[in-house]
């Protein structure tokens, strides 16, 4: 499959791009800085600058890569977070992203034809209400400290699953593990960092259109939907075998 994933440098994008080479797939990885896309180069795949804002730009480079898949893993979030005032501050740059970047992102794989359409969410933002929460869930978009995160998500998965294409929505939980804020889980939902980019290959091939919660076992949401009707999903460790059996059997084939 050729595949544009966008934001190949970020945390997920660096686990998952060699996992997408060692599938077959002809990966363009788009970045915003010039030496990271030569960094992307030597990784194997074929490293691109594309600014998600400079929407003629991108179109551009989904069509000249012939994408039939495109991956959104685009987020604009701090490498290390030094306190919460820090990390608040990145809200709104990343609520940018969600909207106005998932439009020129999503008019760039319809300009290329892309058939397939996977974007990271999140599987924090549930309303209160009786758990685990499934994927039919409504999200908590109440004014508050939360309305910009996710009322940008809300917005973002709804271009998403209108865009014509084989929208897939992952839902991801907290990320812990190598490239992200934590070495282990500190809060729930959690999920392991691998486990999300192992979700995200087979979300390539596997799959129907529609939402799916990706985390760690636990009582907070619900992870029948993407691993089988009736076992549950665990990360046991780096690279679960185990984990990768369930979720197989949960994405059948497209």
């Amino acid at each position: 499959m050729r595949i544009f994933l966008a934001g190949a440098s970020g945390a997920i994008g660096r686990r998952l791009t060699p996992l997408l080479l060692a599938a077959g797939h002809d990966v363009t990885g788009s970045t915003r800085n010039a030496e990271t896309a030569r960094q992307l180069t030597a990784a194997g795949i074929r490293g691109v600058v594309a600014d998600v804002f400079d929407a003629a730009a991108l179109r551009d480079a989904v069509v000249s890569a012939r994408s039939e898949i495109v991956i959104h893993q685009l987020t604009d979030l701090p490498h290390v977070v030094e306190d919460e005032a820090h990390l608040a501050a990145s809200y709104p740059r990343n609520a940018r992203i969600r909207t106005e970047g998932t439009r020129n992102l999503v008019a760039a794989a319809q300009a290329a034809s892309a058939r397939r359409f996977i974007v990271q969410s999140v599987a924090f933002a549930y309303a209160p209400g009786a758990e685990p929460h499934s994927e039919a869930d409504p999200l908590d978009v109440s004014e508050g400290p939360r309305a910009v995160t996710v009322g940008a998500a809300a917005d973002m998965e709804r271009q998403v699953l209108a865009s014509g294409m084989e929208a897939i929505v992952l839902r991801y939980g907290f990320f812990y593990g190598p490239g992200t804020w934590h070495e282990g889980p500190t809060r729930t939902p959690s999920l392991h960092i691998d486990t999300a980019a192992h979700a995200t290959l087979l979300a390539v091939t596997r799959g129907r259109p529609g939402i799916y919660n990706i985390a760690d076992d636990g009582a907070m949401v619900s992870i029948v939907k993407a691993a089988t009707n009736s076992a549950s999903t665990r990360h046991s460790g780096f690279g679960s075998r185990a984990w990768s059996r369930k979720v197989d059997a949960g994405f059948p084939p497209a």
